[in-house]
C-alpha cells in the first residue's frame, strides 16, 4: 500500500465506529489501461457503476480469494490516487454466457446494455486469459460483484 493510499485508508478508518481493518480486501484499479481505469473510477464515484465482474480464474492465478459481502476495497485511478472505498454487498459466480442484462446495467459501463458488456468483457477476459495461461470460453466463471460506496471524500479533500 502506497503512503497516499495508506493515509486515505487511515482517514476512512477514523470515520468508522467499528474496527474495519480485517475487512480490507484490496486496492482496485478497474480495467487494464489508464483511460478506462480513470473513467470507471469516476463512474463509481458518481454512483453509476455499482458492480464489477472479475474473472474467477484470475483470482485463482493470483492466489487471491474471490470477494465476499462485507469486504472493503479502495478504488484508485490508474496512477494510484484513491477515489473512494467500496463495500461488497453481493457476489454471484456465473458463467460468462449467463451474465444477465440486469447485471450489465448495474455495472454501468458504456450504454449499459448486455451487448456492450459482453463485447468489452470478452476482450478484457481474453487479455486476462492470455496473461494467466487460460483459454477463454463461454462458460468461464465470472465473479459478479455488487458494491456500494461507503466513503468518498469531496474532491478538495481527496489525495
Amino acid at each position: 500500500m502506497t503512503p497516499v493510499v495508506q493515509q486515505f485508508w487511515n482517514t476512512f478508518k477514523a470515520t468508522q465506529t467499528e474496527d474495519v481493518e480485517a475487512r480490507f480486501f484490496e486496492i482496485c484499479v478497474f480495467d487494464d489501461n489508464e483511460p478506462s481505469a480513470n473513467h470507471l473510477a469516476e463512474l463509481v464515484v458518481r454512483g453509476i457503476k455499482r458492480a464489477t465482474a472479475g474473472l474467477v480464474w484470475s483470482f485463482e492465478a493470483g492466489d487471491q480469494a474471490v470477494p465476499k459481502p462485507g469486504d472493503l476495497t479502495v478504488v484508485t485511478t490508474w496512477d494510484g490516487r484513491p477515489k473512494c472505498v467500496i463495500e461488497t454487498t453481493q457476489v454471484d459466480i456465473t458463467p460468462f454466457c449467463e451474465v444477465t442484462a440486469e447485471f450489465a446495467a448495474v455495472e454501468g459501463e458504456g450504454d449499459g446494455s448486455l451487448q456492450y458488456w459482453r463485447e468489452t468483457h470478452k476482450a478484457y477476459y481474453a487479455r486476462e486469459c492470455a496473461r494467466i495461461g487460460r483459454i477463454p470460453s463461454p462458460s468461464m466463471p465470472v465473479a459478479c460483484e455488487r458494491f456500494k460506496v461507503v466513503y468518498c471524500p469531496s474532491s478538495e479533500n481527496a489525495a
